[in-house]
């Protein structure tokens, strides 16, 4: 008996998304909630399970295409005898494909096992094809499911380039590559995906809505690599986790949001929101882009708990795992370009918050000291806020307060 695999309830006010990529193929065996396909939604990609064990029969949507919340993906045959036809398939195709290849040794790339299905490609895998001019089915993939990875696809270009004379290019070659050796100009075109699309949308309403202004502040970060230099081992072996910057950041930024309200309120039409908690938005990367889930009443978090809270977003992000709700409200964002290197900018607000503070990189800098030049390690921070709501002179006084924090670390611990 056949059983429908439907998209599931994403979310507060989430009624659609798009199918992003199939995981499994049809023909193949899948176990109750296994994940079959993923979907995008305007925040996070979403995998979908099969609700009964049995074999993936039918898929009723491509990938790119919009699906609503309840609408029909895939159907699976339900049943031991459907899974075990299935497993029974798969070994007589895997052992053809043994054959072949023994008899039939190449000097490119090992073959994949021979499959009458598209391949699923991702779109940087699908670059990489291009790019490099192999044939994905001859690649044996090392991703889930046997899926091909980028890293699969170089290092077979490298194998092939090898075992390849230069002067006599393959002629079934794919066109672009072709195009490129001619002297053309190949491109791609790849369709948006749906985060992509709303995180445009919303930081176009927010230059559209606020009036936006950045004030900047330097930080000398001399007192707190000095602390985490002394603690880190014993805080990690205590608490499990490593101590970074974001924990001090997050406590100054919640003591500095105390004293200046201002920046941790929002406006509802004609009236000013003002929030006696403090939710911290943290971006972090994840494989589609960044992402920014909250940490819940920072202020009453420790340093060890915030940076447990970061450590769990950040490896959730990178495994596609994090949670709708979890990235829902915040009442002020904290965002480290500085981990990949930025030296400055200017962040977006993320309506309807109405303060971001950017982080960037340190390095050491000439300041003077006591009448004396001496090098320091030197942090630029920029607080990006709504001039609507929060005046200059609010917004200089939080950064003071922030610096005057992280630059003297006992203020944390003795609340000044």
């Amino acid at each position: 008996m056949a059983s429908d695999v439907v998209v599931p309830t994403l979310g507060e006010s989430i009624t659609e998304a798009t199918l992003g990529q199939w995981l499994k193929k049809p023909g193949e065996a899948v176990k109750a909630d296994e994940a079959i396909a993923s979907l995008e939604t305007d925040k996070v990609s979403v995998e979908v399970p099969s609700p009964v064990a049995g074999v993936l029969i039918e898929q009723v949507v491509s990938e790119g295409d919009t699906v609503n919340v309840g609408a029909v993906i895939a159907r699976i045959e339900a049943g031991a005898s459907a899974v075990t036809t299935a497993i029974l398939a798969a070994e007589d195709s895997r052992a053809v494909g043994q054959a072949e290849v023994a008899a039939r040794p190449e000097p490119v790339a090992a073959p994949a096992e021979e499959s009458a299905d598209p391949i699923t490609l991702s779109p940087s895998v699908r670059r990489a094809v291009l790019e490099h001019g192999v044939d994905p089915s001859k690649i044996r993939g090392t991703g889930k499911d046997g899926r091909l990875t980028k890293d699969d696809v170089i290092a077979a270009a490298r194998t092939h380039a090898m075992s390849t004379p230069p002067a006599e290019p393959a002629a079934s070659a794919p066109t672009a590559t072709s195009a490129s050796m001619a002297g053309g100009r190949p491109e791609e075109r790849v369709r948006m995906t749906r985060l992509r699309q709303t995180v445009a949308s919303r930081l176009k309403e927010a230059q559209n809505t606020a009036a936006i202004l950045t004030t900047f502040n330097d930080v000398d970060m001399t007192a707190v690599i000095e602390a985490r230099n002394r603690y880190k081992d014993l805080f990690e072996k205590k608490h499990g986790v490593r101590l970074g910057f974001m924990g001090f950041f997050v406590k100054a930024a919640c003591m500095a949001l105390r004293d200046i309200p201002s920046v941790n309120a929002s406006i509802e039409g004609d009236e000013i929101v003002y929030h006696d908690y403090v939710d911290v938005s943290v971006a972090v990367s994840a494989p589609n882009g960044l992402v920014v889930p909250v940490i819940r009443d920072a202020q009453t978090m420790s340093v060890a708990e915030i940076e447990k809270a970061i450590g769990d977003f950040g490896a959730r992000a990178k495994a596609g795992s994090l949670k709708l709700d979890e990235m829902k409200g915040g009442t002020f964002t904290i965002s480290n370009g500085g981990v990949f290197g930025s030296l400055m900018s200017t962040p977006i607000i993320n309506p309807p918050q109405s303060g971001v503070l950017g982080l960037h990189r340190i390095e050491e800098r000439p300041v003077v000291r006591d009448g004396q030049i001496v090098a320091r390690p030197m942090m630029y921070l920029a607080l990006s806020y709504d001039h609507r709501l929060i005046d200059g002179r609010e917004a200089v006084t939080f950064l003071v307060a922030l610096k005057n924090a992280i630059e003297d670390p006992t203020r944390l611990l003795i609340d000044l």
